[in-house]
């Protein structure tokens, strides 16, 4: 059981990119455990569905009426306004969802490419602007980005913004092409269950504002992360899972529910022949504060230690004892691979070879709950707890988190 991106195969369908090597990464590049496909699509040249046209029949739905010289009856078209709950979310939401094209150079002396299609939720206009989210990977190593409107207009878009670990971007346009924005809901409110609606493009602009209906499958899902491709999880990324139908060209466009209210951005699915109806999209709510730092400050202000760490399980055992002399009853840790110096970690004295085992009273197993408590529970200026073993004793000192820089 593999994840495997969807540029390069997905639904029995193999497509190319124009370019060498992977246009989305993270959110999840590789991700490890089953086939996870992140929902941006290469650049599509046409589609040939089928080989004629058919045109509609002009008798086609109604009562029955006698034809003339005793012909069999024909029936006389109805015309039918449905109304209902469903159509009224779609009708306030589906305006404020976007195409958004992905154009990379090719060479010095060629023009850029579409190299991928996603999708994007536009959330604000002020000050002449308006603002899109959308996800990391659709807009990844773009040299030009576009923002394909509900009516097929084309503007250029500006990138403010984006974020690999929780795979979100923010672009803006120029306000005078939008006519409505989306509504952001209570995503902490979501119940099992619930009926939801997907919004974006899936297989590109060609199939534009499409909509598939399905219920919450499930809240506070896990998913592993690999940014760097080395095999080993680098992020816990907490989303919520749907059966709606979710596509390639999905990626950064709507999860909404019957109010009408974004409650999600959809992001990836897994896609395995056995596997159908499991898709994921990021929770708004845990979106809202990542979308704000990428609009304000272009990136997202995390607080910071300034430690290069290792899980101690991604460590051979041998050296548990031999380099970091680990009490035998240690068996879980991140350890200091590498200190910055006149980092927060540096000031509070923290070495490299030290063992951290818990922040704040909490255990910390590995990298990844490291990361996981530091982003999640803490903010930059806060104080923190480490308890870390340095040659075989157990200590622990208090730092002041600062601003990670880049």
């Amino acid at each position: 059981m593999g994840y495997y991106d969807d540029h390069y195969e997905s639904h029995g369908q193999t497509r190319r990119t124009r370019r060498g090597g992977s246009f989305a990464s993270a959110f999840v590049g590789a991700i490890l455990g089953g086939g996870l496909v992140l929902l941006s699509i290469p650049a599509l040249s046409r589609w040939d569905i089928l080989p004629y046209n058919v045109a509609p029949s002009e008798q086609a739905g109604g009562e029955e009426r006698a034809g003339d010289n005793g012909t069999p009856p024909i029936q006389q078209s109805v015309s039918v306004d449905v109304t209902t709950a469903v159509t009224k979310a779609i009708a306030q939401v589906s305006d404020a969802v976007v195409g958004v094209v992905n154009i990379q150079a090719a060479g010095f002396w060629s023009q850029g490419e579409e190299t991928g299609v996603g999708s994007g939720v536009i959330y604000k206009k002020a000050g002449g602007r308006a603002f899109i989210v959308t996800n990391h990977h659709v807009v990844e190593n773009a040299s030009q980005l576009e923002v394909s409107l509900k009516d097929g207009t084309r503007v250029p878009a500006k990138l403010l913004g984006s974020d690999v670990l929780m795979d979100l971007a923010v672009l803006e346009i120029e306000a005078k092409h939008v006519k409505k924005i989306a509504q952001f809901g209570n995503s902490d409110a979501v119940k099992p269950g619930e009926p939801v609606i997907a919004i974006g493009n899936p297989l590109g602009l060609q199939f534009a504002g499409s909509v598939t209906q399905g219920i919450i499958s499930g809240t506070n899902r896990t998913v592993e992360v690999d940014l760097d491709q080395d095999g080993n999880p680098d992020w816990n990324a907490e989303v919520l899972q749907t059966d709606a139908a979710i596509n390639p060209g999905n990626s950064g466009g709507a999860l909404v529910n019957i109010k009408g209210q974004v409650i999600g951005i959809n992001s990836m699915k897994i896609a395995q022949e056995a596997v159908e109806g499991i898709g994921f999209a990021i929770p708004i709510n845990a979106a809202i504060p990542i979308i704000s730092d990428l609009e304000r400050y272009g990136q997202v202000r995390r607080p910071y230690m300034g430690v290069e760490l290792r899980s101690l399980s991604d460590i051979p055992s041998y050296h548990w004892q031999a380099t970091l002399h680990l009490p035998a009853n240690v068996t879980e840790g991140a350890a200091v691979i590498q200190v910055v110096p006149m980092s927060p970690a540096a000031q509070a004295g923290l070495q490299q070879f030290d063992v951290i085992v818990a922040l704040d009273g909490e255990k910390i197993r590995n990298v990844l709950d490291l990361r996981k408590y530091l982003y999640t529970k803490k903010s930059i200026g806060d104080r923190m707890d480490v308890t870390f073993y340095r040659d075989g004793k157990k200590r622990t000192v208090t730092l002041k988190l600062a601003r990670e820089s880049y």
